[in-house]
């Protein structure tokens, strides 16, 4: 069974920075669409950023220059590196997957990490 499972969240000040990870276990991450996710309190989940079997990488525009989405297959890991966090960068964020072989872009993602809080103070 497929499981992804996240660390790396906490609390920082406006302009910090923090690293999120989502370790896959029962698979593996290649041949995979990988995604960040974010919902804060009182608003919907939006994508954060996507990451394909290519590589390629796509953001949403509140994040992209800030944000970096990588994977490294060997461990089977994905990270988020947050920089120049703001107050509303606030949420908690999900990883998610897609079944192997399958692309980005519009659709449903199959798994789902428990979630990790990120809270940035001004």
């Amino acid at each position: 069974q497929v499981q992804l499972v996240e660390s790396g969240g906490g609390s920082v000040q406006s302009g910090g920075s923090l690293r999120l990870s989502c370790a896959i276990s029962g698979s593996t991450y290649s041949g995979r669409c990988m995604a960040w996710f974010r919902q804060a309190p009182g608003r919907e989940r939006e994508g954060v950023a996507t990451i394909d079997r290519a590589g390629y990488t796509t953001y949403a525009d509140s994040v992209k220059g800030r944000f970096t989405i990588a994977r490294d297959n060997a461990k089977n890991t994905m990270y988020l590196q947050m920089n120049s966090l703001k107050p509303d960068d606030t949420a908690l964020y999900y990883c998610a997957a897609r079944p192997p072989y399958t692309n980005c872009g519009p659709g449903v993602y199959t798994y789902w990490g428990q979630g990790n809080q990120v809270t940035v103070s001004s």
